[in-house]
């Protein structure tokens, strides 16, 4: 934990402002030319894909990193949560409580000081007790601790102050951090990724806190639950026409709509400009048709219009070449867009079921499920529950130990299993068209039901020619996707479908998945998902360390799992 103070909060004076600030790695740049003013009041979100630089923009706030250029003011107490954590921290959770409110108790060992020397009568202490009983009141001193061990609580995080935080684990770590920062009152607080390692009941806490504190608070997620309950003001770094980030107001709602305004505005005028660009050079290449074989006069015409009228096909052409010169294309490409391939819907009133299966020790009782065409179904539950091991199942990876699974006959199965398995030293493009060979030789797709990965719009052509292992993780997730949708599958089982996905790709796939004509299973802790799925049948899976605050509907039989759209 980072932590950067003056002696005492600012309150409503507190304030971090940035000025044109850019930063650059290397010759690259990472931000550019960032306005933002961030007060008590403010509920701010950063959102970008990996690598756009929102981590370095908190940083830049914070003051742990300096920009390369503009202007960085702060007043006010701050706390930052990296989404990183050193495992070799030696402190207690103790110490680490202390430190995190070392001003508070501080505050309170000067008023003691502060009473004895009152008690005394010396000359002078009147003003110093008042002084130390202002700063104690300002810091909210004698409730500091109680208030980090309340979230310690709420966050189910460890509460013995003797354990050393090297000996926790990561998620525990995490979570100690966390509660000390809530419980630090702080003017600021900076938080990465700060749903990471929570469970339902941590989240909901988190999300309280954050909406309710005095002070300002700055994140960095890809949490679209917690950016749609929290966030008022969100920063935009993916890709813009002008290269420069977008500030939305308006909450998440007020982002959604806007980003999808500002990208139709680019592709707009990017079509506008190509258009104007082809028909300028159409109409330069007709003029220098006319100059090769258009400029002879008709038979009889004398030496003089001759050359009069190749002198005009000449000006015709430069005039030409120079309104194409003039038009430089402005815009640069549009990013892809997701292109949902159309997935057939396979006759037969059950495409795929299961019956009372079981796996000893990963999936305990007895489930049960049918899909139909068109059928919807959301897996619920916490970690543990045998979420993914029911997937297996339906996907035939895993044999059950009690029960059936029964596919129809010519029936496509597409599994998007949470982990990938791609092998790190092939390039991306050739193991998708080794994939359609597969698909084609096996007699599964014929040659003209095949989709060519640049169709589908999720890796752009130079990311297609990286080795697997070159990709960030997004982008392996993206060409996991590709690989399965390849298939036209008629079922599709979706193992957390939105890790590593930007929120872009995340709304546009959630919008396909709702629209599709095959049948689709997915199994998500992603709230926002859930939230957009609402009408969608629900499994819950009950497992170890479920709490009341997490239960959802109760075990559904095979009739509760189907849907007619």
């Amino acid at each position: 934990m980072h932590a950067t103070s003056i002696a005492l909060p600012a309150r409503h004076r507190a304030q971090l402002t940035l000025s044109d600030v850019s930063l650059m790695r290397g010759a690259t740049p990472v931000l550019t030319s960032v306005d933002l003013t961030v007060t008590p009041a403010s509920r701010t979100a950063i959102v970008g894909e990996n690598g756009r630089g929102k981590s370095s923009l908190l940083h830049v706030l914070a003051g742990t990193l300096a920009p390369d250029s503009g202007t960085v003011h702060r007043v006010g107490t701050l706390g930052i949560a990296e989404q990183e954590m050193s495992a070799d921290d030696d402190r207690t959770v103790g110490q680490a409580i202390a430190d995190a409110i070392a001003q508070p108790i501080a505050a309170l060992a000067a008023l003691d000081l502060a009473g004895a020397a009152l008690a005394e009568g010396g000359p002078g202490a009147d003003d110093r007790y008042a002084a130390a009983l202002e700063s104690a009141e300002a810091l909210d001193a004698w409730d500091a601790e109680r208030r980090v061990l309340i979230a310690l609580e709420a966050l189910d995080a460890e509460t013995d102050q003797t354990r050393r935080l090297a000996e926790l684990s990561v998620g525990q770590r995490y979570r100690v951090r966390l509660a000390c920062l809530l419980g630090a009152d702080l003017d600021f607080l900076l938080l990465d990724e700060p749903t990471n390692h929570l469970d339902r009941s941590g989240l909901d806490f988190l999300t309280e806190q954050l909406r309710s504190r005095k002070g300002g608070v700055v994140i960095v997620s890809h949490d679209r639950a917690l950016l749609a309950d929290v966030a008022e003001t969100i920063v935009d770094l993916d890709p813009t026409p002008d290269g420069l980030p977008r500030v939305y107001g308006n909450g998440f709602d007020g982002y959604r709509e806007g980003r999808l305004a500002e990208r139709e505005r680019w592709e707009q005028t990017y079509e506008r400009q190509q258009l104007e660009h082809a028909r300028l050079q159409d109409s330069l290449s007709a003029a220098q048709n006319r100059l090769v074989t258009g400029w002879r006069p008709e038979k009889g015409a004398n030496k003089h219009g001759r050359a009069t009228r190749a002198a005009g096909l000449t000006q015709s052409v430069h005039r030409r070449q120079e309104a194409l010169a003039a038009h430089a294309v402005t815009v640069p490409v549009p990013p892809q867009r997701f292109r949902f391939p159309e997935l057939q819907a396979r006759a037969g009133a059950e495409l795929l079921t299961a019956v009372g299966v079981s796996v000893a020790g990963r999936l305990a009782e007895p489930v049960s499920v049918a899909l139909s065409r068109e059928g919807r179904l959301a897996i619920t539950g916490p970690n543990g529950a045998g979420k993914s091991t029911l997937l297996s199942l339906l996907a035939g990876k895993l044999p059950p130990d009690s029960g059936v699974v029964r596919v129809q006959p010519g029936t496509r199965v597409g599994v998007l299993s949470q982990e990938s398995s791609l092998p790190a030293e092939r390039r991306a493009a050739e193991l998708f068209e080794a994939h359609l060979g597969q698909l084609e030789a096996s007699g599964m797709l014929a040659a003209s039901e095949t989709v060519g990965l640049s169709h589908l719009g999720l890796l752009r052509s130079r990311e297609a020619g990286k080795r697997v292992g070159e990709l960030s993780m997004g982008q392996q997730r993206r060409l996991d996707l590709a690989m399965v949708l390849a298939s036209r599958p008629h079922v599709l089982l979706l193992d957390e479908p939105t890790n590593h996905l930007s929120i872009a790709l995340v709304d546009e796939l959630t919008e396909a998945l709702g629209a599709t004509q095959a049948a689709v299973v997915l199994s998500t802790h992603d709230r926002q998902l859930l939230r957009d799925t609402e009408q969608w049948p629900q499994l819950r899976l009950e497992g170890p360390g479920d709490r009341d605050t997490d239960r959802g509907p109760a075990p559904m039989s095979v009739a509760d799992a189907r849907m007619i759209r």
